[in-house]
Formats: C-alpha cells, sequence, structure tokens
C-alpha cells in the first residue's frame, strides 16, 4: 500500500468549502481552490468572522461577533491554526447543450477553411489565369516589327492594310 503524503491529504478537500480559524482568532469560511509547501491557501468567496467587544460602561464590554465579505483571499500558512471542511463542493454538471440549428447562438467558422490534401492553402496557389496581367493576346507571339504582318487563322482575313503589328510606341 503507498504511503499517503501530506500533498494526498490536502488534495481530497480541495473545492471544498472550509473553516480556517488564524493564529489572531479570526474565522475565514470559503472554498479552498490551491495550497503550497509552505500551507498557504486559496480561498474562494471567502466571509470573516471575528468576535468584537464593545466598551460599555460597566468595563465588561459585550461580544459580538462582525462579518465580513472578502472575496478571493490567500491565506499565509504560519497563521493558520486549524482548518475543517464545512461542506463538500458544488455539484456543477457540465452539459453539452443543445446542438446548434437555425435560431442557435453557435461559433462561426472564421478564417480559411481547411484545403484538401494535395492543394496549397488558397493565397498560396500563385496567379489565376484571366485575372490581372495582360491580355492573352498582348502575350501572344508576333512579327518582329517592320516585318509584313503574319497571316491570321485559316479561314479569317487578313489584318486592314495600316494596322501596325508589335506593341505600341516600339518601332
Amino acid at each position: 500500500m503507498p504511503a499517503v503524503g501530506r500533498n494526498t491529504k490536502m488534495q481530497q478537500w480541495l473545492n471544498y468549502r472550509v473553516r480556517v480559524t488564524l493564529h489572531d482568532g479570526r474565522i475565514m469560511i470559503g472554498q479552498f481552490m490551491a495550497f503550497d509547501k509552505h500551507m498557504n491557501l486559496v480561498l474562494a468567496d471567502t466571509e470573516e468572522f471575528r468576535k468584537v467587544r464593545s466598551k460599555g460602561e460597566s468595563g465588561l464590554g459585550e461580544e459580538r461577533e462582525v462579518k465580513r465579505m472578502l472575496g478571493l483571499l490567500i491565506l499565509r500558512g504560519e497563521n493558520i491554526i486549524s482548518m475543517t471542511a464545512e461542506a463538500p463542493p458544488p455539484n456543477v454538471k457540465k452539459s453539452e447543450g443543445p446542438l446548434a440549428g437555425p435560431g442557435r447562438g453557435h461559433a462561426a467558422g472564421r478564417g480559411v477553411p481547411i484545403a484538401p490534401l494535395g492543394q496549397a492553402p488558397q493565397g498560396l496557389t500563385g496567379p489565376i489565369r484571366g485575372v490581372g496581367g495582360p491580355a492573352p493576346a498582348q502575350m501572344a507571339p508576333g512579327a518582329p516589327p517592320g516585318m509584313p504582318p503574319m497571316p491570321g487563322f485559316p479561314g479569317m482575313p487578313p489584318p486592314p492594310p495600316g494596322m501596325m503589328q508589335g506593341m505600341p510606341g516600339v518601332r
């Protein structure tokens, strides 16, 4: 049977509602969230209870308890006298909720959809044919300037006389 260490004993109380008594007489009640090797504690939703003596005329003051909400609290281990469990951890059920559908709020897809294997991601595919760049007719090889025009496609008449060949502005 494995030895049960102090850390294991402390871990069993995590998320429990605990009562911690301090050296100066104060009592802290809160949800036990964390601890370390020095016995420093982290408590959430903490309430502080302390006894206050009001000074009366007779010299014997009556003692009353004052409650104060503190919230998230770190307690130094050297000030702690005792710790006892008040209540078990709250039952919080993690529900998966209804499925997404019309009229339901659900996360929208962001960014570029995942490309199927074998294709480059969108934006890295290179130029698209017909979008941007010079027209295909300008990229077709032509006769050098000063040469008679090349004949057209079969069944097409030649270009009209006076029409220049080559790129504009180049002679």
